[in-house]
């Protein structure tokens, strides 16, 4: 028993043995769609996924990585690499970010708890200022959250707001940033009318302004610094629809990577810097593109860029973004308390666990995998290894990216004989697909079906054959997966399922993940012969990855576990 009163121990698989190593693959945005020219995993070269799905049909399925089957509100809602790799360690189905939020909402409790309490000691005399994407995406945040935000804190108190929009164009068409400033806008309008000084007050691009994860490039964080704190940017408008029509009139210019931009006044003055007696909201509920910027908002001895000013304020996040290091320390809803994690179960049980990828997706295998825990379980037990992504360059120039290097680290790994899982993540194909480069996006898929590759070949093969090799040499077994779908359909489509134009006849490409189902392949030498996938789950998403897994290792999963994918028939 630990301190909490949890049994750890885990029963034996009456059928599996326990020891073997398990290399457990994810490719991050890979879909399973219909074959087709936007669809860029079929139109490039994939020999390795072909083999797991062509060869052996007992061992390679689909699973749900969308909606509920992640803890999101509805069918509608895409997956994303945090829910997905949430459900991939947990094996249960949480209430998830978008959810938990609306819950908030609607029953008004986000306005009873102590974040918004907090925030509230600023309304008399200071401005609340709400900082985040401006989407329907529901991947980091949703309008008409915003709009309800904004909504609930001026019924109680706040007589002054000032929202900081940021333009997506990634998880929705290109171009919805119009619609969706002016609806914002409109709105704001309306709260003037009624006494309410509520405005835009900056706004720019989530891919150049403020959205920057895993300390990959500094530099735009300071840009929303500079705009919402310090009231400055290198373009100035009247209004916030006036800078979002104008700058998307530049050439090559997309809702993504928009510079940033504040509303003036017409003496030229910033309507809305950050100022001592402010409260701030980072309203995104997504976390991983808001820790830094938490970090600037909290942190007094920060030290990643000049901050030039530094307000004392009132902030919180509309979620806490990082558990273990409790930033923000206010938040306005609590989190999905996700406890007991595969990861914790197989610690404790003795399975020596290596987790691998590249900056983008490091802390999807670690911080998302063990339930939005930073650090080891067991640091004698455990080790991670961070690839460093590429910095100052957008993914599609180089969609290679690190999947050779992640490869060789998961390789040594495996014949190190140190450890009973080895588990990474290869990125290429959701990231370079968000790009929305449809040639680079098919090279990305590729080089991670090759990275993958060197899971199921031996050294007679091309390309290195590192991994499977390793996994051959050691009589272990592999589980190639994902996370949610992206490179598998790369336009959008109207509603009879052909792809959409735009005014001039173009192709609209699509940059965000999709509702369509993943894959999941298990084999190796280590894997009994009598192992196959279950034909009573047909809706198994990937909540059932965990239990499955704890099986390919030689145990049975919690009971309240999803139940797994697989059976042992006797030959």
């Amino acid at each position: 028993m630990g301190s909490s009163g949890v049994s750890w121990k885990l029963a034996d698989h009456p059928k599996l043995p326990k020891g073997k190593v398990v290399a457990m693959v994810v490719l991050d945005g890979w879909g399973e769609a219909h074959d087709n020219q936007y669809n860029c995993i079929s139109v490039a070269e994939t020999p390795t996924m072909d083999s797991l799905k062509n060869g052996a049909p007992d061992r390679w399925r689909l699973v749900r990585a969308h909606g509920t089957a992640v803890g999101l509100p509805t069918e509608d809602d895409m997956g994303n690499s945090e829910v997905g790799h949430n459900a991939l360690g947990a094996g249960r189905i949480f209430a998830q970010g978008a959810k938990l939020c609306d819950l908030a909402l609607e029953t008004g409790k986000i306005f009873d708890g102590e974040g918004f309490n907090y925030i509230k000691g600023s309304f008399e005399s200071g401005t609340l200022h709400l900082i985040g994407l401006l989407s329907d995406g529901g991947v980091h945040s949703r309008i008409d959250q915003v709009l309800l935000l904004v909504k609930g804190a001026s019924e109680r108190g706040a007589k002054r707001i000032r929202v900081h929009a940021l333009t997506d164009g990634r998880d929705v068409l290109d171009g919805s940033s119009v619609a969706f400033v002016e609806t914002l806008q409109n709105y704001l309008a309306e709260l003037r009318e009624q006494g309410i000084d509520a405005q835009i007050a900056s706004g720019g691009g989530c891919m150049y302004v403020t959205m920057d994860r895993y300390e990959n490039d500094w530099d735009v964080v300071k840009r929303g610094w500079d705009a919402q704190v310090l009231g400055e940017a290198p373009y100035k408008f009247k209004s916030a629809l006036e800078a979002v029509k104008t700058l998307r009139a530049e050439p090559k210019a997309n809702d993504q990577y928009l510079p940033p931009f504040v509303i003036v006044d017409e003496s030229g003055k910033a309507v809305g810097p950050i100022v001592d007696g402010d409260a701030v909201v980072t309203f995104n509920f997504r976390a991983d593109r808001m820790v830094m910027a938490a970090k600037a908002f909290e942190y007094e001895d920060f030290d990643k860029f000049d901050r030039v000013r530094v307000p004392k304020i009132r902030y919180a996040g509309m979620l806490q973004y990082d558990g273990e290091l409790k930033l923000p320390s206010h938040y306005l809803v609590s989190p999905p308390e996700i406890d007991r994690t595969s990861g914790e179960y197989l610690t404790h049980n003795g399975v020596r666990t290596f987790a691998c990828s590249e900056t983008v997706k490091f802390g999807h295998v670690t911080f998302f995998w063990n339930g939005n825990r930073s650090g080891y379980f067991d640091s004698e037990m455990e080790e991670y290894v961070e690839v460093p992504s590429d910095s100052g360059i957008t993914f599609n120039v180089q969609p290679k990216m690190k999947a050779l290097e992640i490869a060789e680290k998961a390789r040594d790994a495996i014949l190190s004989g140190n450890f009973h899982q080895v588990r990474v993540n290869l990125p290429n194909s959701d990231m370079v697909g968000h790009t929305g480069d449809i040639a680079a996006t098919v090279v990305a898929c590729k080089a991670a079906d090759e990275a993958a590759r060197c899971l199921k070949f031996t050294l007679t093969d091309t390309m290195h054959s590192m991994i499977l090799d390793a996994i051959e040499q050691v009589g272990g077994i592999y589980v190639v997966t994902a996370d949610h779908g992206n490179a598998e359909d790369m336009v959008k489509r109207n509603k009879k399922g052909e792809p959409a134009l735009d005014k001039d006849g173009n192709i609209q490409i699509l940059t965000s993940h999709t509702l369509e189902p993943v894959p999941i392949a298990i084999g190796g030498p280590g894997l009994l012969p009598g192992v196959r996938y279950r034909k009573d789950v047909p809706n198994g998403g990937l909540a059932n990855v965990a239990a499955t897994v704890m099986n390919l290792h030689g145990f049975v999963a919690p009971d309240d576990y999803e139940t797994t994918l697989i059976e042992v028939v006797d030959n």
